[in-house]
């Protein structure tokens, strides 16, 4: 066999795998039979690069190359569907339908509304050639090298399968429970901002710069609309399966299922209202055992020439209409409430409680979040109480049914001493959380601190991980994080010849972190409240470690995004003498403990004193070069419109909605060549 051929043949071995593993999820060989094809299929693309494939299996674990996106026209307009939220409005959806058909016969599809970022795949001759997101239901956003990433989404359909020539597909892209709760637990540990569900997670990871990223957060997709024209058919291919003009919408989807799409197999044909309200009540609770987030039912009118024939409004299809569901609630007993204490301190309460399902998984804890929230639910251990997700993925306790309460059950208070190492807590001013203030030798701020300091966006030391700081401090090899640049192999490897390898990668990406920049250092020592912004305005402003430490109260609430607050906390921080020891240690090390004179050069105030908003698609530069542009010229970038927005900068295809509200609170709007005036 050539190199060719076993390419071409790997090739279609790992397409049927991937079908059988996240299409029909039976699998028929071993993870590690397909990593061991996936690896030779890899190592002879490399060898034989003149048969490179965009389309091969090999491309799903994506590129660490940033990557932006272009705003492209949706061939068919992506428009929304209107909703409901009884089942009165359903019956009236029902007649509207019956009687736009003039007494026709008709069927429904029900089928599952997924919780998810929309998109559409465009195929031809049976490759996937673009991918794009709903956008305003007009325009939207190419993320094909990122939906090449996802494993469920086929690259090429199976061969003779009766696909057209051309045609577009629409469904959902979703973050199943799993990955999603894995994704939250590592930004939980991380202290990073966790994502509030799995859409939002979804939408967050389909836009990440990296399609890398992408592939390591397994997403999943259900595909659930059919749109093409109809075609002669072609003498090389099997005969299209499908009618786009006179067939129905169920049967095309079926059909898809062949070449290799994954469609919900929660999918029903109803021929009576009566059906439809009964696939609606089964699902209402059965929902909860699905891998994936859903918040509704979709009904579809199933004849597509009845589609046809009862047409849109200017908003959405007169044919399809969603069925919302209410937000998911359980009643279990609380047995216990723990707390945990964070990398900054702050002291979280957490509810456990018998395991209940809810929205998907087995809940067995919820945050409380703080003392205030335990004063007001009246909380008593052994309280039977309601545990909502909705919107939420960490599920919270959202009332008590004090009906079931008994005499002598006893109130839950929230605790005055850090429950790890004794100190008293202490809550400040404007903060609902409580703090343990012991910051040098609380063990988990102590760990939380050594994991934020080597995490990416600080000094991105990625080869220590969470479990790595555990055991470096179990084993007393660590105390602070100065403490990383004195290791050596031997303590590593405890003088183990086998974890030698790995104790030299760590200390390699150790020295090699010297290297990073004077704003990420800022931010990588751990000063409370100072985040990724706030350090690198601090560090633009003082241009040093030492003017940052000696800066007064006075000095440092001049800093945009400096508050009250954040200005006591670092003028607490360096008056530490443990903290000043550690700054200390770290620049014997060789960190950078000053601007650059790269960074500092260039830099102007033209922009000081100005919020600005980034909206559009740009032809000169990428939205990251213009943000960078905004803070080297003193400006601020800022997420949202309001009345503080000093402009726009505007390139093509700027939303709408933004549109709108800048017309109406008066926010100018510049443009590429306006702004790039101002910075001459």
């Amino acid at each position: 066999m050539t190199p060719q051929e076993e390419i071409l043949q790997l090739r279609k071995e790992l397409e049927q795998h991937n079908y059988n593993y996240y299409v029909l999820n039976q699998p028929t060989i071993s993870d590690y039979d397909f990593d061991q094809m996936m690896h030779r299929l890899q190592d002879l693309e490399i060898f034989y690069p003149q048969y490179a494939d965009p389309n091969s299996p090999t491309q799903r674990v994506g590129s660490d190359l940033n990557q932006q996106f272009q705003s492209v026209p949706h061939k068919y307009p992506m428009l929304s569907l209107a909703n409901t939220y009884s089942a009165d409005e359903v019956r009236e959806f029902y007649d509207r339908v019956k009687s736009g058909l003039e007494g026709e016969d008709f069927e429904i599809c029900c089928e599952m509304k997924y919780d998810g970022l929309s998109i559409s795949l465009t195929y031809v001759d049976g490759q996937l050639t673009q991918a794009v997101t709903r956008g305003d239901g007009v325009r939207g956003d190419d993320v094909t090298a990122n939906v090449r990433t996802i494993r469920s989404i086929p690259l090429k359909l199976r061969e003779g399968s009766g696909y057209p020539h051309e045609f577009e597909i629409r469904g959902e892209i979703l973050m199943p429970w799993t990955s999603f709760e894995a994704l939250n637990e590592e930004r939980e540990k991380n202290e990073e901002p966790l994502f509030a569900n799995p859409r939002n997670a979804a939408s967050g990871t389909l836009k990440s710069q990296k399609s890398e990223l992408v592939a390591q957060r397994k997403l999943d997709a259900y595909l659930y609309y059919l749109l093409g024209e109809n075609e002669p058919p072609s003498l090389f291919a099997a005969p299209c399966s499908v009618d786009f003009s006179n067939g129905c919408h169920y049967e095309n989807l079926q059909e898809a299922q062949k070449w290799g799409f994954k469609i919900s197999d929660g999918m029903k044909k109803c021929k009576t209202i009566d059906e439809v309200l009964e696939f609606i009540d089964y699902w209402d609770k059965e929902r909860k055992n699905l891998p994936v987030a859903t918040d509704g039912i979709v009904l579809k009118v199933n004849s597509i020439r009845q589609q046809r024939h009862l047409g849109y409004t200017a908003k959405s299809p007169r044919w399809a209409i969603a069925y919302k569901f209410k937000a998911e609630r359980a009643c279990t007993r609380l047995n216990e409430v723990t707390f945990q204490v964070g990398r900054t301190g702050a002291v979280t309460p957490v509810a456990n409680m018998n395991p209940v399902q809810l929205a998907g998984t087995v809940v067995r804890r919820a945050s409380l979040h703080n003392a205030d929230i335990i004063a007001e639910l009246d909380l008593h251990i052994g309280d039977m109480v309601y545990v909502e997700k909705g919107g939420e993925i960490i599920p919270k306790v959202v009332g008590v049914d004090k009906d079931q309460r008994t005499e002598g059950m006893q109130r839950v208070e929230f605790i005055k001493t850090c429950p790890e190492c004794g100190a008293p807590l202490v809550r400040y001013e404007g903060e609902a959380a409580h703090y343990c203030p012991n910051d040098s030798m609380c063990p988990p701020q102590i760990k939380g601190k050594i994991e934020h300091f080597v995490s990416r966006k600080a000094m991105n030391i990625m080869t220590i991980g969470p479990e790595i700081v555990d055991d470096f401090y179990s084993r007393g090899l660590i105390h602070d994080i100065a403490d990383l640049y004195t290791l050596t192999v031997a303590q590593i490897s405890n003088n183990n010849k086998d974890r030698s390898i790995s104790a030299n990668k760590a200390l390699s990406a150790i020295r090699e972190s010297v290297n990073v920049p004077f704003e990420r250092v800022v931010f990588a020592i751990g000063i409370r409240f100072v985040g990724e912004t706030t350090a690198k305005l601090l560090a633009r402003h003082f241009k040093s470690m030492d003017a940052l430490a000696g800066a007064t109260l006075e000095q440092l609430l001049e800093v945009d995004m400096v508050g009250q607050v954040i200005a006591e906390s670092i003028i607490r921080f360096f008056h530490d003498e443990h903290n000043l020891d550690i700054v200390r240690r770290l620049r014997e090390a060789g960190l950078q403990m000053q601007l650059s004179e790269e960074a500092m050069a260039g830099r102007t105030d033209k922009l000081a004193g100005k919020s600005i908003v980034i909206s559009g698609v740009f032809a000169q530069h990428s939205r990251d070069e213009y943000k960078e542009m905004i803070e080297r010229n003193g400006g601020k970038n800022v997420g949202s419109i309001s009345k503080k927005t000093t402009f726009i900068l505007a390139g093509d295809n700027m939303g709408p909605s933004k549109l709108e509200k800048a017309e109406k609170l008066g926010v100018p709007i510049v443009n590429e060549e306006e702004f790039l005036d101002m910075l001459k």
